[in-house]
């Protein structure tokens, strides 16, 4: 079976970036202008320094009845996520999302800079459904 290379799914696409010290409002902002459900938070040099989505927004600023237009996505983000070089294939990604919980996953090169991203929605066919086999025989070994 040969899947698919994380690289040829993020290679036409920009990742949707914001500096550390931009608000909660705006980084809600773009990603509704943008269609997208995260933005990846970069420091001052470009550099990866955390990831914020839709689901932070709703727990750490929403629901904690934060400001979304005083609060900083410094104090809100997931800091240091996790990430993949473009290398690894399809299903490393799809794997390290499902096992780790999360939806996106940053592609990061050798020399640190971003790549991209790719979210569990961008994956179908081969990987999707070996995921989904893999799913299942980890449920009833259980």
């Amino acid at each position: 079976m040969s899947f698919r290379e994380i690289s040829d799914m993020v290679h036409d696409r920009s990742p949707v970036t914001i500096q550390q010290t931009a608000t909660v409002r705006l980084a809600c902002r773009r990603m509704r202008d943008q269609g997208v459900g995260a933005v990846l938070v970069i420091d001052r040099r470009h550099r990866l320094v955390g990831i914020f989505t839709g689901r932070d927004a709703v727990t750490r600023v929403l629901a904690e009845g934060r400001e979304g237009a005083q609060t900083r996505l410094a104090e809100v983000m997931t800091p240091a996520p996790k990430t993949l070089p473009p290398g690894k294939s399809a299903i490393e990604a799809l794997r390290l999302m499902r096992d780790s919980g999360f939806r996106h996953i940053q592609i990061v090169d050798e020399g640190g800079r971003l790549v991209g991203v790719v979210s569990s929605g961008d994956f179908r066919g081969l990987e999707q459904a070996q995921i989904d086999e893999e799913t299942g025989l980890f449920e009833r070994i259980r």
